[in-house]
């Protein structure tokens, strides 16, 4: 039987905050300055991955047939920072976090990222004390879509998985909430792709999280696993 969870777990990057489509447009940009288009295959495999920039610079530097200098790896990582620091808090997340509190639920954030990126931006959105927990990349071994961090998160909760319901806008992050046992909400990012996060395993898939049933929270049910229309 289906329950309702005792705790809400959040991925940061694209989900919190929309970073993820910053970080798009730092490589579509720098990819135009060199009169390429950035492939949609290229993102797919950087998206939601700490290793994401080597990947991107690999292929970048193939095409060009010659390495990306230092310069122009800062100016892209510069123009990255900037982007995201104009990035406000995604639709619905008020909401969600406002509902857990009224029922009394753990919330966490989990997230690849470096604790000192996640705990600057949650401090500009002005939630930094909304959550009981903050698991970050620095604290496990492996990042997603190995599910340590899931692992970690719901062991300092001292939880179960099935106490647990995830939300997260990559393939990369269902895969490694799925891992964990932990049901996941898919809510794709304004570059991401709703379908990949349906087959990564997603177990239900909303545009974003305004769409979010906040009955979920309350009763666990309707976690059936469909694609967002």
């Amino acid at each position: 039987m289906v329950t309702g969870p005792r705790a809400v777990l959040f991925d940061f990057d694209g989900l919190i905050c929309d970073t993820e489509h910053a970080a798009f447009t730092s490589w579509r940009d720098l990819y135009a300055s060199f009169g390429l288009e950035f492939p949609p295959e290229v993102w797919s495999r950087l998206m939601g991955r700490p290793d994401g920039e080597r990947t991107g610079l690999a292929d970048l530097a193939r095409r060009l047939g010659r390495p990306v200098s230092r310069a122009v790896r800062e100016d892209r990582r510069r123009r990255k920072r900037e982007l995201c620091d104009r990035e406000p808090l995604r639709p619905g997340v008020a909401a969600v976090l406002d509902e857990a509190a009224r029922l009394g639920l753990a919330t966490a954030v989990v997230s690849s990222s470096a604790r000192t990126w996640v705990e600057h931006h949650l401090g500009r959105l002005g939630i930094e004390t909304r959550f009981t927990e903050l698991v970050t990349g620095e604290q496990v071994d492996r990042h997603k879509p190995a599910p340590d961090l899931y692992v970690l998160a719901l062991r300092r909760l001292g939880l179960s998985a099935a106490e647990a319901l995830a939300f997260e806008d990559s393939a990369t992050g269902v895969r490694a909430a799925r891992a964990a046992g932990v049901r996941c909400v898919g809510v794709p990012n304004a570059a991401g792709c709703a379908g990949d996060l349906t087959l990564a395993g997603a177990d239900t898939v909303v545009p974003d999280l305004t769409k979010l049933d906040l009955g979920l929270l309350g009763t666990g049910a309707g976690l059936e696993r469909k694609a967002a229309s």
